[in-house]
């Protein structure tokens, strides 16, 4: 009797264990995602704004646990999208926007792994046309998001995110030059919007 109870009792709590799997301080995660906004002014003419094309972007990240509710956070994104500098009737010109940010996550409950979070981040951002005769520019930026994180099983997790992004662009510089504009165009800010769901790997 007492040897059946001890094995009902094991049964539980590997049950118990995995429908409520133990939160990895460390992470690595990928992302998929759709990104929008964005635009520029041209300069040959103030009053023409240069919008980039909605796409596809693809993110990772590196989280390293600082205390039971927080982690800083390695991220790097990636998005192929395009600009039509000269009009719609125009071929569009492609660009990669690209960041590289250093933050962190906080959990709202305090336990890292599960439930909703805050998360953020400084850095650098690289605007690479893709026409010879243009120049990548690299301008800083940030990030800011909410977040949710679904365990799925002791080192698997869902990240659901939804991340704004900021870019300081000089006005007094004309992008994309390089021995002679061939697009030319200004701003004061670049900022974009994005949706993610990202699998997470705890160790």
């Amino acid at each position: 009797m007492h040897h059946h109870r001890f094995r009902l009792a094991w049964a539980c709590a590997v049950a118990l264990t995995w429908a409520t799997p133990a939160a990895a301080q460390h992470a690595f995660t990928l992302y998929g995602g759709y990104r929008g906004g964005g635009s520029f002014e041209q300069s040959a003419a103030p009053n023409a704004q240069v919008d980039l094309q909605s796409s596809a972007a693809f993110s990772a990240s590196l989280d390293w646990g600082l205390d039971a509710g927080r982690q800083v956070q390695v991220f790097a994104s990636y998005q192929s999208t395009d600009i039509a500098p000269y009009g719609n009737a125009a071929p569009a010109v492609p660009l990669t926007v690209s960041y590289l940010h250093l933050g962190g996550t906080n959990f709202f409950e305090g336990t890292i792994g599960r439930g909703a979070y805050l998360v953020g981040g400084l850095g650098i951002t690289r605007l690479a046309p893709g026409l010879s005769g243009l120049s990548a520019e690299f301008r800083p930026s940030m990030n800011l998001g909410l977040g949710y994180q679904l365990p799925l099983a002791p080192s698997l997790a869902l990240r659901f995110e939804l991340r704004g992004y900021l870019t300081l662009v000089n006005t007094n510089t004309n992008l994309f030059c390089s021995g002679g504009c061939v697009v030319a165009l200004r701003g004061d800010a670049l900022t974009q919007a994005e949706a993610m769901v990202g699998l997470s790997y705890g160790f």
